[in-house]
């Protein structure tokens, strides 16, 4: 190696380690950390746009939802590349966010306070319809944010490029 290269692997090395990189321990390692640390550190990184529709009382459906945006979030960020994500639930699936009959309540809120980039959306309608047919009020968990209408929400999400999944 000439001067030059051990001046840049050791420069390498150091911004790695001030990165919060491990240590490269061969200049093919180093390369590879160098390629890592951009994928991180570069404002233009690919982003992603994933929408998870939730129609169904079905807790084995709930869980497949949670776990494709789990999987999906994760594979990207090891790729160092942005993604979005948003399960919206309506009609029967609006009981995956309900206070008092979610059986994936506590998942939800352990996600929603690790993966910010994964977001919960209700259906307004759906939820005024239950008001009226249990004749109670109908109360989410508070990681929901909703929208008028779950049906809207995805057709607008998908004009908007993003792509639809539903498990």
């Amino acid at each position: 190696m000439t001067i030059g290269k051990y001046v840049g692997l050791a420069a390498l090395i150091g911004f790695a380690a001030l990165s919060g990189a491990e240590m490269p321990v061969s200049a093919q390692d180093a390369k590879q950390t160098a390629v890592q640390i951009s994928k991180r550190t570069d404002p233009e990184a690919k982003s992603h746009r994933l929408v998870l529709q939730v129609n169904t009382n079905d807790p084995a459906t709930m869980n497949l939802a949670l776990n494709n945006a789990q999987n999906v979030s994760q594979y990207y960020k090891d790729l160092g590349e942005k993604v979005e994500i948003e399960v919206v639930t309506f009609g029967p699936g609006l009981n995956m966010l309900r206070e008092d009959t979610s059986p994936v309540k506590a998942r939800i809120k352990s996600i929603a306070a690790s993966t910010p980039g994964i977001a919960f959306r209700g259906c307004a309608n759906t939820q005024e319809n239950m008001t009226k047919a249990e004749n109670k009020e109908i109360t989410l968990i508070p990681e929901v944010s909703m929208v008028k209408s779950g049906v809207v929400r995805v057709m607008e999400l998908q004009e908007q490029g993003w792509t639809y999944v539903r498990p």
